[in-house]
């Protein structure tokens, strides 16, 4: 790349738009970059959010854990892990009733946000009633 002298006011103005516009494409560049970054590691992240699941407890539905947990020891310690090891017998229900307490967890907030949809629009009916519901007396 060869230097031009700037020698006037209008070559440092020229010399200033080059720069500007140069400035603006490496910054087009970088955004593209990092979108097609953000883009792969997509994947790490949602192993990420299912290693946390499987790491923790969601204890918004505490009733419903507790028989989950019961029927997880039944069925997975006692009957699928029946002749494994000790350590698998400890990890691996561990592992199932984390990973599933989200999910019911989930399903259990979906539900309310469904149940309290329905409440107000039992209060507050749709003010989009049709003419022919009104029959005159």
């Amino acid at each position: 790349m060869s230097e031009k002298k700037i020698n006037s006011y209008e070559d440092l103005e020229e010399e200033k738009k080059r720069l500007m516009i140069r400035l603006r494409s490496q910054e087009v560049l970088i955004r593209t970059d990092l979108a097609g970054l953000k883009e792969n590691l997509k994947p790490i992240g949602n192993a990420m959010q299912m290693v946390n699941k499987m790491a923790t407890r969601d204890n918004s539905a505490p009733a419903m854990n507790f028989g989950l947990e019961m029927g997880i020891d039944l069925i997975v310690r006692k009957v699928l892990l029946a002749k494994a090891g000790w350590f698998t017998k400890i990890v691996v229900p561990f592992l199932v009733k984390n990973y599933s307490s989200h999910i019911i967890g989930q399903e259990k907030r979906e539900a309310l946000v469904k149940k309290i949809k329905g409440f107000f629009k039992k209060i507050r009916p749709s003010t989009t009633a049709k003419s022919n519901d009104i029959t005159p007396a």
